[in-house]
């Protein structure tokens, strides 16, 4: 069996501001664009939830 082991990377090449979700969207096998879509609604209720869990994830997730 050939596994490529994927490490939770952002993103270089699939990035809109810092690659997070394009980061994700790569190591869950899914398009980016439904992290952008939960960042966008997180952000909805008053900002701080979704800018919150974006800078987080921002310093967290280490770059690509």
């Amino acid at each position: 069996m050939n596994e490529v082991s994927h490490a939770l990377r952002r993103s270089r090449r699939n990035r809109v501001l810092a690659g997070v979700c394009g980061g994700l969207g790569e190591f869950f096998g899914i398009s980016a664009f439904w992290f952008r879509l939960a960042f966008l609604l997180a952000f909805l209720p008053g900002g701080v939830p979704g800018i919150l869990l974006y800078v987080l994830a921002w310093v967290i997730i280490p770059g690509g």
